[in-house]
Formats: structure tokens, sequence, C-alpha cells
């Protein structure tokens, strides 16, 4: 990849399923010459307070994020939030709620890896989470399988039992789409839907009925810059959000070593997302800071 100032909205600690702590994940992009970088766990705001202050340590900016999974009437999709108060009690109170739906999850999946015999713990899966602590996720348990020789790669344990509708798999109860963005505005931050490609409504005509719905209910944005959006998908999610006014962010969604296909910075064409992005991004979340005061 080619480094150039750029930044990255998208990236993951070991606070949820990253690999990297929060001070290196801030010391990566720093080191990669990012103008700005966004820590966007799953269903937590645990690294926040680290990678805050890791980034004001090496003069990088630091967007306060979070990664939901929400569901509606359409389906499930992620929802990313830009801007929180990492010690907004009425989001760490919701936030606890889905994690406790997360973790029955969990008890899900261990029962399963032990109806078919698999050759793993929950103490194998913890000592994979490391630091996660609140977030035990998938991926943990595709390292476990990947340990133990189940399986070669954290790709595989999701292609071969985490994946969608593997033996592994179960849903998970999230919060909907709207009360999700109300969430999201109540605390001062705005609502992006996240790597539109990757979903059922990835093409065009489809995903701009879904955000024209979605932005009835408040939806501040899409994530139209992303790893695994080809160049054309990339130009229609741009033009979908000039018509329906929506904020553009970009993000490579980087996890380390659970994702080894993916390298922070990565975004678009080997590049980082535009940097000017950040500017209409700023001034939104400063709108919404000031609704919530």
């Amino acid at each position: 990849m080619t480094t150039c100032p750029g930044i990255d909205l998208h990236a993951h600690t070991t606070a949820s399923d990253g690999t990297y702590s929060p001070t290196e994940l801030v010391d990566a992009a720093a080191d990669l010459g990012l103008a700005a970088l966004a820590v966007t766990d799953h269903d937590t705001l645990a690294g926040l307070p680290e990678a805050i202050a890791a980034a004001n340590a090496r003069g990088l900016e630091l967007i306060a994020g979070v990664e939901l999974s929400v569901e509606d009437e359409d389906g499930r999709c992620h929802l990313l939030g830009y801007g929180l108060p990492p010690d907004d009690a009425q989001i760490q109170e919701t936030l606890t709620v889905v994690r406790e739906k997360r973790n029955a999850r969990n008890v899900r999946i261990m029962q399963r890896v032990r109806d078919l015999g698999l050759p793993i713990t929950w103490d194998d899966v913890l000592r994979h989470a490391g630091d996660a602590g609140e977030v035990i996720a998938r991926p943990h348990f595709a390292a476990a399988l990947m340990e133990f020789g189940v399986v070669a790669s954290i790709k595989e344990g999701f292609d071969k039992y985490l994946g969608t509708g593997k033996p592994l798999y179960f849903h998970k109860d999230g919060l909907t789409t709207s009360a999700a963005i109300a969430l999201l505005h109540k605390a001062g931050a705005v609502a992006v839907v996240a790597h539109p490609g990757l979903s059922k409504w990835s093409d065009p005509a489809l995903l701009e009925q879904r955000l024209a719905r979605l932005k009835e209910h408040g939806l501040d944005g899409v994530e139209a810059y992303y790893n695994k959006h080809s160049t054309p998908q990339t130009h229609d999610y741009l033009a979908i959000a000039d018509r329906l006014s929506l904020l553009v962010t970009g993000g490579s969604d980087f996890h380390g070593a659970a994702k080894v296909d993916v390298f922070l910075g990565d975004v678009y064409e080997g590049l980082p997302t535009p940097a000017e992005i950040l500017i209409p991004l700023k001034a939104a979340i400063q709108a919404a800071g000031l609704r919530r005061d």
C-alpha cells in the first residue's frame, strides 16, 4: 500500500475482536501517516479512553466510535456511531444489555462445540480474547479452532463453522435500526450504515431505497469507501450519498490478525479514505453534540 495522508474511520481493537490493543492500533495509524483514525469496536466503548490518550501522545486525531449490529423489517446490518462520549451513561447501559445478548449466544455456541466434539473449551476461547473481556466474539472461537488444528485460518473457521448458516452460527438479538439511530443521536453521535457492499442491499437501486427509508429515521451517512467495495460500487454509493444528502465515511474494517487480508489504511484502491470527508463528518458530530447539550 502506498502511504499518503488520509484517514481510516473503521478499525477494531482488543476491546472487542481486534488483535491490536488501542495503543498499538493508534501507533500503527500514526506510523502510517494517517491524519485521523476512528476506533469502532463492537458493542463497547471500553477501548476509547486508552485510544484517546495514545492519540493525544502521537498527535493523531481520534474519532470515538462504535459498531452495532442492528435489525428491522428489512433485515440485519451494521451501524457505525461516530463522536461518542465514552462516559455516556445511557449508551453504556444499552451496550451492557447488547453484550449480555452476545454472551447468551456464546453459551449456545459452546454447547454446540461440545455436541460436535470439537477440541476447544471456553478457557481456550477466553485466552484468545485476551484483553477483550467485555466482548467475546466469533473470531475468538475461530482462533481457538485454529490453535487446535481444526481449521487452518480464521477465515476457514468462519467458512466451515461460524459463518451464517454454518454449524456454530446462532443469530444474535440486537437493537432495531431506528432504536440504534435514536440512541446514537441522544448521545450526541452520528449514525452511519457500515459496508453496504457486504449486505443484501449491495445493488445500488436496492441500497438507495434502503438508505432513503433509514434517513426517515434519522440516518446520517453511509460508509461508501470500504476495503471490500469494488471501484464501481464505490462510485455508485458515493452518487447515492450525494442524491440523498448523506454523509460519506470510509474505513478498512481493520482487525489485525483476525482478518489477515485487511490492512489498516487500505480503504480504496490501496489508499486511505480521502481526508476531506472528515470536515463534514466533524461538523455533523459537532451539531449532534450541540443537540445533546
